[in-house]
């Protein structure tokens, strides 16, 4: 059994301190050797173990540095386990963690931000390269010519795709279960009694949906989670292998993160039924392609600060979109569990490294539940995170970064079970507009774009009143009245930040807007930067015309203009590169820059086919007079 199953990964990193994740094969005490300029570094070490599996242990790693650590230079360090055979094991991987000239990890501390990589949506068997490989590259041209390094990573929402599995990757998901013991559990108002029975019934792959029970009203609940996919004007989504357990939440993240557990998967078409085989050896191709990156995807990971929000995919897709989705979710109890398993994995792999003491009241019940033996109080534990409201974050850097929970505070619309909830109600919008006053600048990171291409959202508001917000995905923060007009007046308020950036995912698509408050002479700076997705893409075709239809009807001289919530600000798009439109459709990664006395913002897509694009601003004679 290897030491270490995934990670480390850096996270959450001050002058102060520095965290780690990792998840090992046994809670091994831990010690972290550190140095910086060649000298050792004097440091507190504290490890928390959390179990998920017989060999399965997911920890974080608390350092303490003793005095603050030097800004921009290199932190080396290793993992010090206390086992002599334990750290053998641990070693003989090390190497393949390495960038050359290596003889340690290492990690920077960089407060003064110059470059931020942000990207979303990263779903295994999409048929594009991984974008993260592009990260890769950078920071291995930059410790080989000790040149500075990116900053930090965000990952901005659909890290993993719970509600979209591929065959091999739910085979191989199933696998690591049972390879590493994850813990099973006992379903409540299931077919089956409990989720050890999964991978021996008739309906485990492609068929997920006849698994779900139905609610009283007679309507599926699999419509929720399946029937509601077939979006006429956007993509379908495949959610015929949906992840029920947190068994299979928990191998998912480990899957994606690290190339270690893949020596416990044998993927074979043979239990798959005749009508599914075709579509299972193309999945696999494209699974086997996902793997071949994961060594590089683990090594970036080990090197640079990363933070991490949520997103729907993340737990399954239109996650709280409506209130009558919510209701009829949260109203059966295998939905919820279902839900409430993907938020625990959530909370374990993601959420705990970005700010570590946001976590602290729930440790106590973090132990109640996650007990050598098993899971315990399973369901008063899910109930607690749905109650929690503490996952979004600030970090004190310069600018500093406000990352935004979209997800669980909804403005539920109080007129239709079915129109969109607003993604941020009324009393956390009041405590995101005071987190920002007596700021000079800001990088707000909103998982779902809050200027969004207009053409999309007007398709998107036909279909809402229609009572079909979910046939079309109508996420986005215009959706809601309430929700636009605290956001817009935000930015419309004499106190916010003269300079201000958004950082976005959630659409597949990646595109620069440069907005300005109209009939106002000293307008904040506003520039929204979506780059989508680290592997996925939007269907060409439709993308193009898509955004042929945008640039025709909402042009800004155009009236339609006026009918927007948005009529009172000028919204311009960026030219990105040679390429024709204003929307890049390809799998990349954001690489925001940013530079001492220069206000330009400087936004480039890497994408995963080598192409660097940059995103070419076009100043008005007005903005040009103004400045």
């Amino acid at each position: 059994m290897p030491a270490v199953l995934a990670g480390p990964i850096v996270r959450h990193t001050t002058a102060t301190h520095c965290h780690l994740w990792l998840v090992t094969s046994q809670p091994d005490s831990l010690d972290i050797v550190l140095s910086q300029h060649d000298k050792p570094l004097a440091a507190t070490t504290r490890c928390k173990y959390v179990p998920v599996g017989k060999h399965a242990y997911v920890g974080l790693v608390t350092v303490e540095f003793s005095a603050p650590i030097a800004k921009a230079t290199p932190v080396c360090y290793q993992l010090q386990f206390a086992s002599t055979h334990f750290q053998a094991r641990w070693e003989s991987a090390l190497p393949a963690l390495y960038y050359p000239g290596q003889q340690s990890l290492s990690f920077c501390w960089q407060p003064e931000l110059r470059q931020v990589l942000h990207g979303s949506c990263r779903k295994p068997h999409h048929d594009s390269a991984d974008a993260l490989t592009r990260v890769d590259s950078l920071l291995e041209e930059a410790i080989t010519h000790q040149t500075p390094r990116p900053d930090l990573l965000l990952m901005t929402g659909d890290q993993i795709y719970a509600d979209d599995v591929a065959g091999p990757m739910l085979q191989a998901v199933q696998q690591v279960v049972t390879a590493l013991g994850l813990f099973g559990e006992s379903l409540s108002g299931a077919v089956i009694e409990h989720s050890d029975a999964l991978p021996g019934h008739p309906h485990n792959l492609y068929e997920r949906e006849q698994l779900l029970p139905k609610i009283a009203t007679n309507t599926a609940l699999s419509k929720l989670f399946f029937g509601a996919k077939k979006k006429p004007v956007f993509t379908s989504v495949n959610a015929q292998n949906h992840l029920i357990s947190f068994a299979e939440v928990m191998a998912m993240y480990l899957l994606v993160w690290s190339d270690t557990p893949w020596r416990f998967v044998h993927i074979s078409e043979d239990p798959v039924d005749d009508r599914y085989k075709p579509q299972f050896r193309q999945e696999q191709q494209t699974i086997t392609g996902f793997c071949d990156t994961l060594p590089a995807v683990r090594r970036l990971l080990a090197h640079l600060p990363t933070y991490m929000i949520f997103d729907d995919h993340d737990v399954t897709d239109d996650w709280n979109l409506t209130r009558g989705w919510e209701q009829e979710v949260y109203g059966h109890p295998l939905s919820k569990r279902m839900v409430g398993n993907a938020l625990m994995g959530y909370l374990l792999c993601q959420g705990w490294g970005n700010c570590p003491t946001n976590f602290d009241p729930l440790q106590e019940h973090i132990d109640a539940t996650f007990t050598p033996g098993g899971l315990a109080q399973h369901d008063e534990f899910i109930a607690t995170l749905f109650d929690f409201e503490e996952w979004h974050y600030q970090l004190e850097t310069t600018p500093p970064i406000n990352v935004l929970d979209t997800r669980t505070r909804r403005w539920r619309s109080e007129s239709s079970l079915n129109k969109p909830s607003g993604l941020m109600d009324w009393e956390a919008m009041c405590e995101f507009q005071q987190s920002l006053i007596g700021k000079e600048a800001v990088i707000v990171v909103s998982a779902a774009p809050v200027y969004g291409v207009k053409f999309i959202e007007a398709v998107q508001k036909v279909f809402t009143l229609m009572g079909k917000a979910l046939t079309v995905d109508a996420e986005n923060w215009m959706a809601h009245k309430g929700t636009a007009n605290v956001m817009l007046n935000i930015f419309r308020h004499f106190r916010t930040p003269p300079e201000f950036i958004i950082l976005s995912g959630d659409v597949h698509y990646s595109f620069v807007y440069d907005v300005r408050l109209r009939f106002r002479r000293n307008s904040p700076h506003i520039t929204q930067f979506t780059c989508s997705g680290i592997k996925n893409t939007f269907p060409n075709t439709l993308i193009t015309w898509l955004d042929r239809f945008n640039r025709a009807l909402y042009r800004p001289s155009s009236p339609l203009n006026v009918f927007t919530r948005r009529r009172n600000m000028s919204v311009r798009a960026r030219d990105p590169g040679d390429h024709s439109g204003e929307l890049l459709n390809g799998s990349a990664i954001g690489l925001l820059e940013l530079h001492p006395n220069d206000p330009t913002v400087h936004c480039k897509a890497l994408c995963s086919n080598g192409e660097t694009v940059e995103f070419v601003r076009h100043q008005s004679s007005k903005e040009a007079k103004d400045e």
